[in-house]
């Protein structure tokens, strides 16, 4: 998987991976469900700074990563968009649940 991961300031920060499709939104979700049973978060970060491509797979992956932290108290971030991913989170009416930076 090319998704990094890390923990800063009580968040975890996901840098997500050129490609974000069921294959990839798979891998990640199962990764960051452990690290939010493991770890006391403020919230989450998913920094779409590498990703060109996102298919419905990873709409939903940010969506159930979101109702799991807010059941914590937490927030969704979002950072990097660039406009086809905006359009996806625009479209998807993400923006009504997720901070954008």
């Amino acid at each position: 998987m090319e998704t990094n991961l890390e923990i800063k300031d009580d968040f975890l920060v996901i840098y997500l991976p050129k490609e974000l499709d069921h294959h990839t939104t798979k891998d990640i979700r199962e990764v960051v469900d452990k690290i939010l049973i493991e770890e006391l978060l403020k919230g989450i970060i998913f920094d779409f700074s590498n990703t060109a491509f996102m298919d419905s797979s990873g709409i939903g992956m940010i969506m159930g990563r979101y109702k799991a932290i807010s059941q914590k108290g937490g927030v969704v971030v979002v950072t990097g968009i660039n406009p086809t991913i905006n359009r996806m989170l625009e479209l998807s009416g993400l923006y009504k649940i997720v901070e954008v930076y």
